[in-house]
């Protein structure tokens, strides 16, 4: 991962957290969470779920009212495909792949599309955490 990868996520102007939960133990409400503190325009991805934290969650990128310029994935890997192509066909620009989310078949579609991807274990609460 490139710091400058990094910076280009941070500074995108709309969020999206695909696995984002209701349960505040879980790391898809702690991103989502941390992200909102950060004053981010941020949309929860979960079709299982109709509201986290007060935000109407959203069962895929495609049924935002708006296309995320980032994304941060905290679903199983399998889900993680899914999702990442989900983003590509969407034009999502960004990916962070949140440590145990992370799926070679899905990073390469993305690099392959063009997209950023962060994909190397780092996780984006440290970073948040730090700015903070």
């Amino acid at each position: 991962m490139s710091d400058t990868a990094i910076q280009r996520f941070l500074m995108a102007g709309t969020f999206a957290v695909a696995g984002a939960s209701t349960n505040r133990e879980k790391y898809g409400n702690k991103v989502f969470r941390a992200l909102l503190k950060a004053g981010r325009d941020v949309f929860p991805l979960n079709p299982a779920q109709d509201e986290i934290e007060g935000h109407r969650a959203y069962p895929k990128i495609n049924a935002l009212p708006v296309r995320p310029d980032a994304l941060s994935i905290i679903t199983p890997p399998p889900v993680t495909r899914l999702v990442v192509a989900d983003a590509i066909a969407a034009g999502v620009r960004h990916i962070w792949m949140q440590p145990g989310a992370e799926d070679d078949q899905a990073s390469q579609a993305a690099r392959d599309a063009g997209l950023d991807v962060i994909d190397d274990g780092s996780c984006i609460l440290v970073l948040l955490a730090r700015a903070s």
